[in-house]
């Protein structure tokens, strides 16, 4: 039942009562009484109908607004990590020296074969090698070999640049294409270009079961990725002329089926959509989103349709103690209150309807948050970056290192450090795998693993960490080795942010402490303690994206993801405050069982 014929049976009430007041008014004293009650009772109706829609519309309202800006918050910061994840790799390839070899022999028969075992582990869009003629000799797209780049500008930037260069390039087909380039160079002579395709077209495809309209713009205000094709290599000004609401919002929010014949009130204040702009901290780029107001007014018309039924209720009270006073009215208001029964009940029925669609849509909700939480654990690039720390402040140790040997002439010992790079690439691979797992539970094989050898693993990615602060490390390890059933790179994962966070903690202390405690009975406990400030909300320690570090240090996802990798292992995470102060993080796990793993 809509609220106007709702509002139609008010009037007919009230109606109604204004002819049984004249009655009253002719056969007794009271009936100017019930007259006037009637009438206050439509006017306090009227009224807080009135105020309940403007307060909850501008509620409902503000918190769409909300979501929408939570989305573009989380679009941009992808947006941004895929950007900076890449822009390190041409740094690294240009200091290969399978590659520079190549180059400098020119077989290059094995060059794309390296390429493309690269490309999987760095999750670029392609890899092209180009030689000083801007020819492309080795790439991950074998079709392309031979191809001439010599007036390309990733080249042209490349070989003009001693740092790497940024390239934003409009594809014949459509579309855009974002590169990474550096020159490699020998004994300060330029031998060729590395360049890395950054693939950010994979948002645009993942953007296009989402209801929003969504458009991302460079420094100069151009539409380079977009929901809607034909939005491309133009402003916003120019894209909505082009395709006006009605083609492209409507057809990617899929809300409106028809702007122009819906009645005024389908929409807040007349708008249909709501835009939400937001900045992407890159080269001045900027996003802007779409947003329906589609759920406003269905949300305020429930409320509403529950008042007017408490009022409708109160109307039929007035009526049924009126109907009492004759005979004849009597009869007159069995009729009237069998229809307002009728009424009621079809207002019951709605309201019973509408009830469940909200549990219904509640329901959803919860399940749509939980499974987005899940997937930003799973893919944000944010995740991934906190997670990767370890290995790029190591890597960077490592260059740094393998720059002054090479600068002394003792390219051998300068080889040792690139290897342990590359181990530590191959690491880098191997967590963000983990990382992807984490979303995707019970599809990895789990294998003894010995917590001793996995703490000094852990310890061996945390030593440039630990010389830096100058930490004291003790250590208290069992005689004999403790094992447990699980997957030892995300053991290794959840001690790294034990360790990490430990670190955190006792900056402010001028004699920095960590105690490492191993210890085996029914389950192995493995206990992380520092002399640093203590934790003050021990509730919302493990909530995704709570932190209590300052903006820039951390996400907040580092607890959550390891308290979630020791329950799949079918164990637990617990944290407490130390009595002695300081913090104290317990890694309980199941004991491998001897006899359980002879069988095995």
């Amino acid at each position: 039942m809509s609220l106007r014929h709702v509002a139609r049976n008010l009037r007919r009430m009230s109606g109604k009562s204004t002819e049984t007041s004249r009655h009253n008014r002719k056969s007794g004293p009271l009936g100017w009484r019930v007259r006037v009650a009637l009438g206050v009772l439509v006017l306090l109706a009227v009224t807080t109908v009135w105020i309940t829609n403007l307060m909850l519309t501008d509620r409902f309202t503000e918190s769409t607004r909300n979501r929408a800006e939570l989305r573009l918050a989380l679009y941009s910061g992808n947006i941004l990590s895929e950007l900076r994840r890449n822009a390190i790799v041409p740094q690294l390839l240009s200091r290969d020296p399978a590659l520079i070899g190549a180059l400098n022999s020119g077989d290059f028969s094995q060059s794309s074969q390296r390429l493309i075992s690269y490309v999987d582990e760095i999750g670029a869009a392609s890899l092209i090698l180009l030689d000083r003629d801007g020819r492309i000799v080795a790439a991950t797209d074998r079709n392309r070999l031979g191809e001439q780049h010599r007036n390309a500008p990733h080249f042209v930037d490349a070989l003009r640049s001693n740092t790497t260069v940024f390239t934003t390039q409009a594809r014949e087909a459509g579309g855009y294409s974002f590169t990474y380039s550096r020159r490699l160079e020998v004994q300060n002579s330029v031998i060729g270009v590395i360049v890395v395709e950054v693939d950010l077209a994979k948002f645009e495809r993942a953007w296009a079961g989402i209801t929003d309209a969504v458009a991302v713009l460079n420094s100069e205000g151009t539409i380079v990725l977009a929901t809607e094709p034909r939005w491309r290599g133009r402003t916003i000004a120019e894209a909505l002329a082009r395709q006006s609401p009605e083609g492209a919002i409507e057809r990617a929010i899929k809300a409106t089926a028809d702007w122009t014949a819906l009645p005024p009130d389908a929409y807040v204040a007349g708008e249909a959509v709501m835009r939400v702009d937001g900045r992407i901290p890159f080269r001045g780029w900027t996003m802007a989103t779409f947003t329906t107001y589609a759920s406003v007014r269905e949300k305020v018309n429930a409320v509403l349709a529950l008042e007017i039924m408490g009022f409708a209720l109160l109307a039929a009270l007035a009526f049924y103690a009126l109907s009492r006073r004759t005979a004849l009215r009597m009869a007159l208001f069995q009729r009237e209150s069998l229809e307002l029964r009728r009424l009621n009940a079809r207002l019951q029925r709605e309201i019973a309807e509408r009830e469940r669609v909200q549990q219904n849509l509640a329901s959803a909700e919860q399940t749509l948050e939980q499974s987005s939480k899940l997937a930003a654990l799973g893919e944000m690039s944010a995740a991934v970056s906190h997670e990767l720390n370890q290995p790029l402040a190591a890597m960077k140790t490592y260059l740094a290192g393998a720059r002054l040997l090479l600068r002394r002439n003792r390219p051998e010992e300068a080889m040792t450090a690139f290897h342990r790079i590359d181990d530590l690439i191959e690491r880098m691979g191997a967590i963000t795998r983990q990382l992807k797992s984490y979303a995707r539970k019970g599809q990895e094989q789990l294998s003894p693993v010995d917590m001793a050898d996995a703490l000094a693993s852990a310890l061996s990615m945390m030593e440039p960490q630990l010389k830096t602060r100058r930490v004291r490390i003790s250590k208290i390890l069992p005689d004999v080795p403790v094992r447990v059933m699980g997957d030892r790179m995300r053991i290794e994962q959840v001690l790294v942010n034990l360790l990490r966070n430990a670190i955190d903690a006792t900056k402010s202390e001028a004699h920095p402490e960590i105690e490492i405690i191993l210890a085996s009975g029914e389950t192995a406990v493995l206990s992380v303690r520092d002399n640093g400030h203590g934790i003050e909300d021990l509730d919302e320690l493990f909530e995704p994206f709570y932190t209590t570090k300052q903006p820039g240090d951390g996400t907040g996802l580092g607890l959550a993801i390891s308290s979630g990798i020791v329950a799949d292992l079918g164990g637990r995470l617990t944290a407490r405050n130390g009595t002695d102060g300081g913090a104290v993080f317990e890694m309980q796990l199941p004991i491998l069982n001897e006899s359980a793993d002879a069988a095995e």
